[in-house]
């Protein structure tokens, strides 16, 4: 009888090509992603070495950190960009690479459209050159991000050199409470357990509270395990992952779907499996988080009072020293009713449909206040297509958002988007670095909900606070 194996183990187990000695192995990749911003130079050193890639069919090109969101939009849109995004098109067409490119039917941020074409399945390996890949593990993949190295050997040989993770379980037990969110629930596990826990670890979220996750709600989990110092978070695929494959253009169909189900259903972790840590959080004691600080760990319930440096480690105190006096606060301050200036939906980390759906939920018959910039930037042009047909679009508009394209836009000052220095942004992106969102500008993390109920009411809002319009965040 073999020994009991986590799903990572599994996932390894299936992929290693061979063991060069110690924990570094060569892993076979079946997916490799790679986009305008961090793939030129993988290229050109492909180009020098008079090489082609090894398997332009399991190679996909996407355009979306550097182009602009604005309707109506081009690849030259945004000067700065325009050189990049060339590049990556020649680069695409001489390689033979498919390419989602700005006007393709199917294109969005690179971790929002894999799921929804079906790229990424349960079971699998897949790279791409940035560093939240790790959001596909919703469905069951171990993705992680590389380096501009690191694409170029990919390229050539579809493999990678790496060193065997750790593995660590983090189990959400409990039920969440009304309002809070899977943004909510990975907040607050980073503030509890701090920005360098999951190091050299291969998390696995598992527990009644992730099961009861939508898939969308998987991916914004596994995207946070970055910030964490995680390269990878996994969630066991299961019925409800098998569903949103089906039909995917590039999930298995016919026969094959009934094989590939069948193998899906044998990833879960085995009961007796051990993993080299465990820790568990208690769902109960979860209420509506919101980042005061220049980190994600910097973060505290909607109605607690941001902490004194002189109260923590004292490795901490500097850095929270350093935060509060960039981000204009005090300890003992409560962030709710602290006025903003920029609310923005969208990022891989929370711009999918159902993300749209609790915000225009929120934000249906209200208004943006005057001298309060709100902007929606869908994941992908699938989910703006599926928005717009349900009519979201007007609700946003209606109410003073901006209604955009799909790019990774103000996530990190791309294609134009940024918050102007000293201006205070509430976002559902996943990094609240110092200058991160523009230079100087200060930003909040939260989920869609508690950006929406911020963006009308023109301060941090308690989401509990307010008569929501639709049911079911």
């Amino acid at each position: 009888m073999s020994e009991p194996k986590t799903l990572f183990e599994k996932i390894w187990h299936n992929h290693v090509i061979r063991q060069f000695g110690g924990d570094r192995f060569l892993i076979h990749v079946d997916r490799h992603l790679v986009n305008e911003a961090t793939s030129r130079f993988a290229f050109e050193g492909l180009k020098q070495r008079g090489l082609a890639p090894k398997c332009r069919e399991a190679t996909f090109g996407v355009i979306d950190h550097d182009l602009s969101t604005r309707p109506g939009r081009q690849w030259d849109s945004y000067e700065p960009a325009k050189e990049r995004i060339g590049a990556m098109q020649e680069n695409c067409r001489a390689a033979g690479i498919e390419l989602i490119d700005i006007h393709d039917a199917r294109q969005g941020i690179v971790h929002v459209i894999a799921p929804e074409m079906g790229l990424t399945l349960p079971g699998s390996t897949i790279a791409c050159g940035d560093s939240h890949t790790a959001t596909s593990g919703g469905l069951g993949a171990w993705a992680w991000g590389v380096g501009t190295t690191e694409i170029e050997r990919l390229l050539a040989t579809q493999s990678l050199i790496v060193r065997k993770p750790k593995t660590m379980r983090v189990t959400f037990i409990g039920e969440r409470h009304p309002g809070i969110s899977a943004k909510d629930l990975i907040l607050y596990f980073i503030g509890q357990h701090g920005v360098t826990v999951g190091s050299g670890h291969a998390v696995e979220y598992a527990g009644p509270a992730i099961r009861a996750l939508p898939v969308e709600g998987r991916f914004t989990i596994c995207n946070m395990s970055i910030e964490f110092g995680a390269r990878s978070g996994l969630i066991a695929p299961d019925d409800a992952a098998i569903e949103y494959l089906a039909g995917r253009a590039y999930a298995p169909k016919g026969a094959m779907w009934d094989l590939a189900v069948a193998d899906w259903r044998g990833l879960p972790s085995d009961e007796d499996a051990r993993f080299d840590r465990e820790i568990e959080i208690d769902c109960a004691a979860i209420k509506p988080q919101v980042t005061w600080g220049t980190s994600p760990q910097d973060v505290i319930a909607i109605d607690e009072p941001i902490p004194a440096p002189d109260g923590v480690a004292s490795e901490r105190r500097e850095p929270m020293a350093r935060s509060l006096d960039y981000m204009g606060l005090q300890p003992g301050m409560v962030l709710e009713g602290l006025p903003i200036d920029f609310a923005f939906i969208g990022s891989c980390t929370n711009s999918r449909l159902s993300d749209l759906e609790i915000a225009a939920g929120i934000v249906r018959g209200r208004k943006v206040p005057e001298g309060v910039t709100a902007i929606v930037v869908p994941g992908s042009t699938p989910v703006k297509r599926a928005a717009e047909e349900a009519g979201l679009d007007k609700v946003f508009t209606e109410a003073g958002f901006e209604w955009r394209e799909s790019g990774c836009s103000m996530c990190q000052t791309l294609g134009g988007d940024m918050v102007p220095p000293g201006k205070r942004s509430i976002s559902t992106t996943n990094r609240n670095f110092e200058n991160r969102q523009g230079a100087k500008a200060r930003t909040h993390l939260a989920s869609p909900a508690m950006v929406a109920a911020a963006a009308i009411s023109g301060c941090i809002t308690d989401i509990r606070k307010l008569d929501i319009r639709k049911p079911g965040i």
